[in-house]
């Protein structure tokens, strides 16, 4: 008995297979390209959602400092060891456990600052070649900063034309020096650059080293910017080791400041252990995720805050700025 073969039937059959055979793979390339795009949108979301929690957890803390800083000052409360119960200068930081997350508060006097308005040619030429601007640059960048604050000396340089017409009068916010020729966001801002290893190090700004409120006499040594400290004169060697020290505890007299002093110019006479009625709080929070680790995201916020003479004032302190999008340099030791 023979058998006969519909070969017609089989090649169709074949075809079909081999049809359903693609068609699967394709549903499936799509089920992975769904599940790949729901998975990111996910990750997108929750990094969303930690940003904001985050972001309020920074910003409470700040109102927080506010007051731990009001009562430290004006009342000074003790723990039973004799530690302060809140705030008590000098403090860099103040850090904040909540059942959510963390949050470290820097506290930055603004007498740690150049006051911009009162600052000489030949100070924020030496700044700005600290901050490792060139010498045309900075001789631009300084002659500018003079004519917008009033009548420009005869520096020898002649900045470029600009269409911002200078004020002619003090500085009422430090970010309009960006206004000024010559002036770049990577100066004013500041940049990451390579250490030797090849990681990436925050390098500082003008903005970190002037102010348009601090004493234009002394400049606080507990949180003068690196820069700063090298424009006054110090060697690279006594800066970092005024930042390594201050790190651990802050100097508390000068007489721990003045051996490192040694062979520093007339302009490091200027440094102090300065009091201050402006402060710049800048708090930077991470919050806690399901498994109780913190997150890799971080939020910065900061505020510069006036404390005012309640004899005088109704309100104890004033919010002069505040920045939703602040940035830090190092938040602190650990964090």
């Amino acid at each position: 008995m023979r058998i006969r073969v519909d070969r017609r039937a089989t090649s169709e059959s074949g075809g079909a297979l081999l049809a359903v055979l693609w068609l699967a793979a394709a549903l499936s390339v799509i089920a992975f390209s769904v599940a790949s795009t729901v998975r990111a949108e996910t990750e997108r979301t929750s990094t969303i959602a930690d940003g904001v929690r985050a972001y309020y957890l920074a910003a409470g803390s700040i109102d927080r400092a506010i007051l731990w800083m009001y009562w430290g000052i004006n009342q000074n409360p003790r723990n039973p060891d004799g530690s302060p119960m809140f705030y008590a200068p000098p403090m860099p930081f103040i850090r904040y456990h909540y059942a959510s997350g963390e949050a470290v508060v820097e506290v930055i006097p603004e007498s740690g600052k150049l006051n911009v308005n009162q600052a000489t040619p030949a100070q924020l030429q030496q700044l700005l070649a600290a901050l490792g601007v060139d010498p045309v640059t900075s001789a631009r960048i300084a002659t500018g900063i003079i004519q917008w604050r009033g009548a420009a000396p005869d520096l020898g340089i002649s900045p470029d034309a600009s269409s911002f017409r200078p004020r002619g009068s003090s500085l009422e916010q430090l970010e309009e020096i960006l206004l000024i020729p010559g002036m770049t966001p990577d100066i004013f801002y500041g940049r990451y650059d390579h250490d030797p290893s090849g990681r990436l190090i925050p390098r500082g700004g003008l903005r970190d080293c002037l102010t348009v409120w601090g004493n234009p006499q002394t400049i606080d040594v507990n949180t003068a910017a690196p820069a700063l400290l090298e424009s006054l004169g110090l060697s690279p060697a006594a800066v970092q080791a005024i930042v390594a020290q201050r790190a651990q505890h802050p100097f508390t007299s000068m007489d721990q400041v003045m051996p490192l002093l040694a062979g520093a110019g007339p302009e490091a006479q200027r440094l102090g252990i300065a009091t201050s009625t402006c402060w710049t709080l800048r708090a930077t929070a991470r919050v806690r995720t399901a498994n109780g680790q913190l997150s890799d995201l971080r939020r910065t916020v900061a505020a510069v805050v006036k404390f005012l003479d309640t004899t005088k004032y109704e309100t104890p302190f004033e919010t002069l700025r505040w920045y939703d999008d602040g940035w830090s340099p190092v938040a602190a030791p650990g964090f």
